[in-house]
């Protein structure tokens, strides 16, 4: 069932526990599962003292008890100790990517690391005055920005549209768009689906 090599690894983990922490993980599962302490120390075949011993880190199981409890709890092994990434919810100035469009006035800021991946992509959008994004032909979805500083001018199709500072816009994608400013701005500017 497990290799000498899968037994030594996972009886280091079951050393240090701590560290993967191991007791959180059973409570976390326990929980989501929708038992008490004292029905999984049933379904076990353990003590319900021991279990709370377990969820609290101060004792460790053997193999064998671990792969009981986690049978009871209708997972395995392999998939308890599996680790996921920590998604990364926050994002600072490290992560950003910046393009600067001289020519026609303007900074795009990707404020979310690849984004593209997601539902909606953000930006920070800087204007320059007299500055301007590239007229985006239509397409798929909606957008949505939020003036930060001075003010804009939203070409849709054959009309205009003004936003200042504090004030937000929102449109479907289906004409020809672009922002302009005569004075500079700064904003947020977000498409869905990602098209930026």
């Amino acid at each position: 069932m497990f290799s000498s090599l899968s037994l030594f690894i996972l009886n280091f983990f079951l050393r240090k526990g701590s560290m993967m922490d191991i007791g959180n993980k059973l409570k976390q599962l326990r929980i989501l599962k929708g038992l008490t302490q004292e029905e999984l120390a049933d379904r076990a075949e353990l003590s319900k003292g021991y279990i709370s011993q377990l969820e609290r880190d101060l004792t460790s199981p053997s193999i064998a008890t671990l792969m009981d409890i986690l049978q009871c709890l209708g997972t395995s092994i392999g998939e308890f100790f599996n680790e996921e990434p920590e998604e990364q919810v926050v994002f600072g100035k490290s992560d950003y990517f910046e393009k600067v469009d001289a020519e026609s006035g303007c900074s795009v800021t990707w404020i979310i690391p690849n984004a593209q991946k997601n539902r909606m992509e953000p930006i920070l959008l800087t204007l320059e005055p007299g500055g301007s994004t590239c007229p985006d032909t239509p397409h798929e979805g909606e957008e949505f920005g939020y003036i930060l500083s001075g003010s804009v001018s939203i070409h849709l199709g054959g009309r205009v549209h003004r936003a200042k500072k504090g004030e937000s816009f929102c449109y479907a994608c289906d004409r020809q768009h672009f922002l302009t400013s005569k004075a500079g701005a700064t904003l947020i500017w977000v498409s869905a689906p990602p098209n930026f």
